[in-house]
């Protein structure tokens, strides 16, 4: 069965498995040897997956980033909008279904006037009853000379009431292909009178 595999592609481990399964084959058949044979099978294709997942590891890289969400919810420059009833004017963000769509830009430091790297382009939806998660799906598409043309992906419930929020990391393109970890929101400030949030977004994430 296993005979037409070739060495090239195994390491010693694996191929001294293959060997010892190739010799159970031809020259046993009674029930102990059929579950000696199993073990050994099962067993190489566990050296098999453990090399891959090393070979993996070995590549991935962590980053740790703060940024900082310049978030407008009403006004003449207005970064998020309402697309389910855009006509009443103030966002409904506790009304269950409410749909916004955001683009906010993404500052190394928490002024305004900060240096800008990133945009916050996406969707998120009211998906709890009582208001108090909302659905996230959201890119942030880096546009600083370092990360230029590469986004990470924001996938996850967002507990919309607590003071710090975790939403998982699912991907990225460019410099984060492969991309997985979590980013943490917390609202640092908010003006009523002008619908300004300030939001510090705090990034965790291995990639490639």
């Amino acid at each position: 069965m296993l005979a037409h595999l070739g060495e090239t592609s195994l390491s010693p481990q694996q191929a001294a498995l293959r060997n010892t399964i190739i010799q159970f084959e031809f020259t046993t058949s009674t029930p102990m040897a059929i579950k000696l044979y199993l073990f050994l099978f099962l067993a190489f294709f566990t050296f098999s997956k453990a090399d891959d997942l090393g070979l993996l590891k070995l590549k991935l890289k962590e980053i740790q980033m703060t940024v900082y969400f310049q978030d407008y919810s009403g006004g003449p420059n207005a970064t998020v909008v309402e697309i389910t009833d855009p006509s009443h004017g103030l966002l409904s963000f506790t009304k269950f279904g409410a749909i916004f769509c955001t683009d906010d830009p993404i500052t190394e430091g928490f002024e305004e006037s900060s240096a800008q790297i990133a945009r916050a382009q996406g969707i998120y939806v009211t998906s709890a009853l009582d208001g108090s998660n909302t659905h996230v799906l959201i890119s942030i598409v880096f546009i600083n000379d370092k990360y230029k043309g590469s986004t990470l992906e924001i996938q996850g419930t967002s507990a919309q009431f607590e003071r710090v929020r975790e939403v998982a990391v699912v991907g990225g393109t460019g410099k984060f292909r492969l991309a997985r970890g979590y980013a943490t929101f917390e609202t640092l400030s908010y003006d009523h009178a002008s619908h300004y949030a300030l939001i510090q977004c705090n990034l965790t994430v291995v990639h490639l």
